[in-house]
């Protein structure tokens, strides 16, 4: 199925949700990007709700929800006799009950803001808190996603001068010799990249001497080396 099939199939099934449904859909968007999970391998996202915007009680929040047209496709091509009507529409309803879920998850969506907002403190290379990316959306044990950026947090696979991880089912190693946490690496490499940044995280063990100091946080990219597959 190709790109603009799909559109229009993802068109046809919007009609048929009822319309008290939708309140507060902002938009339903279909992108022609593929979204790898971070951990399963041959797995992909294939949609999403996207908070938008909100007064501070949830009833009135917008959000927009997209479908990846490039996941689908992904899957489709292992699968034989895909069901693209079929996961389009399972993907599709799944979204909309997350957007119903956040307008009665208000503290949910305050940590969120927050969190969208020390992430782009972030890229702009201001300050922010080392931990902020735990507000986000937990996607798995130590991951999580903030906006289209993943954090994986170091799971005790730093030895000596490298540290080990795993993303999308393979295995990867990346050089921190000299790098002290709380470091924030962007990963530059991966054979199946998300749409944003994927972040590895060395965290700092805190004291309480470091309520009363500013920690210093690392940032740099670093190419990752294949160590499997």
């Amino acid at each position: 199925m190709t790109l603009e099939d799909f559109r229009t199939l993802v068109g046809r099934l919007q009609r048929e949700i009822p319309a008290q449904f939708e309140s507060g859909v902002a938009s339903l968007e279909v992108s022609p990007k593929t979204v790898p999970h971070p951990v399963r391998q041959d797995v992909y996202t294939l949609g999403e709700c996207v908070p938008l915007s909100w007064s501070g009680n949830g009833a009135d929040l917008h959000s927009k929800i997209v479908l990846y047209y490039g996941s689908f496709d992904a899957l489709a091509r292992q699968e034989p006799g895909f069901d693209w009507r079929g996961e389009a529409w399972e993907t599709l309803t799944h979204e909309l009950r997350h957007h119903l879920e956040f307008r009665a998850h208000v503290a949910w969506l305050e940590a969120y803001d927050w969190a969208a907002e020390q992430n782009f403190a972030r890229h702009e290379g201001q300050v922010f808190d080392p931990v902020f990316y735990r507000s986000g959306e937990p996607v798995a044990d130590g991951i999580y996603k903030v906006d289209d950026d993943v954090f994986l947090e170091l799971q005790g696979g730093r030895t000596g001068e490298g540290a080990s991880f795993r993303w999308h089912g393979r295995g990867y190693r990346v050089i921190v010799k000299g790098i002290e946490p709380p470091a924030f690496l962007t990963l530059d490499g991966l054979a199946d990249e998300p749409h944003g940044d994927a972040v590895l995280v060395l965290r700092k063990k805190f004291s309480l001497r470091d309520l009363w100091r500013r920690t210093a946080i690392t940032q740099r990219t670093v190419v990752v080396e294949p160590i499997d597959g």
